[in-house]
């Protein structure tokens, strides 16, 4: 079973139409502010703009893998040593969190839904979520499983209410828990029954893993010793990086027909070999690209229609083709992106408590 939030595996559960059925404290504070550089404008919008980053904090003592950004302005972060950051200034400043009682845990990932309400996972065991609703002043636990080999891997939403949690195997089992309350509550899915092969698991590397969709049923990547594509009517190995316990699919991004898995070595982040998959049928026909991205890439995600940005150890790429072909903007690494839900803007998220964003 792989604890490592490197881990991948490509379980997809998710054709539109069918699918399975499947997943107060207080605390501390300090505001930070570490003005944004002085970097030439880009848009992930405008390929004809010279793509950059913009590092707008960094130096805090936390791992970030978890990153929802609710707008242009708000925007959450969630880390190791029990750190919760947020902004509500488009990434000016930042209100650091020490979550009471989990200041060892690791939250490796959040989901927000507006600048007061934001639900965090934590690993491993036992595995809890938690939920605020006065803008992270306050946590409660709304979900706690001390099963020996819990380890939630990562958090989808469809919605302010419906949304879906996925474990590593128990007993060779895939964990899954929905909520249909926004986080207040979470019930396991006994019902389903996903058996893993050897070796396989997954990445909590950025939350990226699953996606959840409007009609109940959701798309999913595994990885580790073999990495695969789950449906409701088939399981299907896919041609990406696999075979030892940190390589994988980490990441899986989707718009309407098209999807892209992102993978890697994380003992070897600059291999670039059998790294990236695209599909533009639905799913069932995938590819490798013409000009791969740059490394081990954690997180993938759409900004446009052809637009896509994907993050690693190694740095941040961009494709303007849907995927066909990366162009390497930085070699700042990062573990997670992700787009405004209502806006354009792109935030990343990494280590030593570094954020930046795409800008123009």
């Amino acid at each position: 079973m792989i604890k490592s939030y490197w881990t991948s595996c490509l379980l997809v559960f998710g054709m539109a139409g069918a699918g399975y059925q499947t997943a107060i404290s207080i605390n501390d504070t300090v505001i930070s502010q570490s003005p944004p550089k002085d970097i030439p404008p880009f848009s992930a919008h405008t390929p004809t703009a010279t793509p950059r980053i913009e590092l707008l904090t960094s130096g805090t003592a936390t791992s970030l893998r978890g990153l929802s950004v609710v707008s242009d302005q708000v925007i959450w972060v969630s880390g190791s040593k029990g750190q919760v950051g947020r902004s509500i200034d488009g990434g000016k400043t930042w209100q650091w969190t020490t979550v009471k009682g989990f200041e060892k845990r690791d939250f490796r990932d959040i989901e927000a839904f507006d600048e007061k309400t934001a639900v965090i996972t934590a690993i491993a065991e036992p595995a809890n979520i938690l939920k605020t609703t006065d803008g992270g002043l306050t946590w409660k636990t709304v979900f706690t499983d001390s099963t020996k080999g819990m380890f939630l891997d990562a958090m989808d939403f469809v919605d302010k209410k419906r949304g879906i949690v996925v474990g590593d195997p128990i007993n060779d089992t895939v964990f899954f828990a929905t909520t249909k309350d926004g986080g207040n509550t979470w019930k396991k899915l006994d019902k389903v029954a996903v058996k893993v092969q050897p070796g396989e698991a997954f990445f909590a590397a950025s939350g990226t893993n699953i996606r959840y969709h409007t009609h109940g049923s959701f798309t999913l990547v595994s990885g580790g010793k073999a990495s695969r594509l789950i449906n409701p009517f088939e399981i299907v190995p896919l041609d990406i990086i696999q075979g030892r316990e940190m390589t994988g699919a980490n990441s899986i991004a989707l718009r309407g027909s098209r999807a892209v898995i992102v993978a890697g070595d994380f003992e070897n982040p600059k291999d670039t070999t059998q790294n990236c998959l695209i599909s533009t049928g639905n799913l069932k026909e995938w590819q490798a690209p013409t000009t791969r991205p740059h490394g081990y890439r954690s997180c993938v995600v759409f900004t446009g229609d052809e637009q896509l940005i994907t993050c690693g150890l190694t740095g941040v790429d961009i494709s303007t083709d849907g995927g066909n072909n990366w162009t390497q903007i930085s070699t700042e690494g990062f573990h997670v992106c992700q787009q405004a839900k209502k806006g354009k803007t792109v935030f990343l998220a990494g280590g030593n408590g570094k954020i930046g964003k795409l800008v123009e």
